[in-house]
């Protein structure tokens, strides 16, 4: 179920960013190319409607925010101010973090459930009664968005789908550390699939260039490239005789 839970987490976050790039870069392209007087290209262009572009990329932003926001607290990414619970004794740190896991989770399940209520009033009610065929009577039909005319109820169920898994994470974060003493951290250096590589100090470099200077006992490249040549120099040289 977790593993589950974290492909689609990161599945709907780099369609979310991915689709809301590409959908702008469509759209600059389509703004530029369509005061370009190309004959016939212009045309086309002037006739193709993206009006609706900029808010659907908002959508895609909102919706990223809200599950991005659970992936951080799953991978440790949100930033925290620890500077004074990392001068705590460890029985001390762990209550203070167990409370500051709990707490946020009592937040983020708030959100979850009165965002939950406020897109059930706000049209989710009625389009299940319509989908079901049942009488809606005075239900609340709910408002539509400018330009895509989509129900907003459907806009804004990222909040309480985004905020429930928030705290989901929160708990699970917090079970974790409980049985285990450690939280999830992340190295923003780290890449994935790259080796680590620990780069020289800057005292070992100019000790390094140092040496070398010495061994050359002052010659330029070129004068110590011609009495020192490189051993393939050497080897072809070695060959032809």
């Amino acid at each position: 179920m977790n593993k589950f839970l974290d492909h689609l987490e990161e599945w709907l976050i780099a369609f979310f960013i991915g689709g809301a790039t590409l959908l702008i870069f469509l759209s600059v392209i389509h703004r530029y190319m369509s005061g370009l007087p190309i004959p016939g290209l212009q045309d086309w262009l002037l006739g193709l409607n993206f009006s609706w572009a900029q808010e659907l990329c908002i959508i895609m932003f909102v919706w990223m925010a809200k599950f991005g926001a659970a992936y951080g607290v799953r991978t440790g990414i949100h930033v925290g101010v620890d500077v004074v619970i990392n001068r705590m004794d460890e029985r001390t740190r762990g209550r203070f973090i167990i409370f500051g896991l709990l707490a946020g989770a009592l937040f983020t399940g708030s959100i979850g459930i009165l965002g939950g209520r406020f897109v059930w009033e706000n049209g989710a009610h009625y389009a299940f009664m319509h989908a079901l065929g049942m009488d809606t009577g005075e239900v609340f039909e709910g408002p539509t968005t400018p330009d895509l005319e989509w129900p907003t109820w459907m806009v804004y169920s990222a909040i309480p789908l985004g905020s429930s898994l928030m705290c989901y994470r929160f708990l699970q974060v917090c079970v974790a550390f409980w049985k285990t003493g450690e939280l999830p951290h992340h190295d923003h250096a780290h890449v994935e699939g790259m080796d680590e590589a620990h780069p020289p100090l800057v005292g070992e470099t100019f000790a390094e260039g140092e040496g070398m200077e010495h061994a050359r006992m002052g010659k330029s490249d070129k004068e110590w490239e011609k009495d020192h040549p490189p051993k393939a120099d050497r080897d072809d040289k070695g060959d032809r005789s």
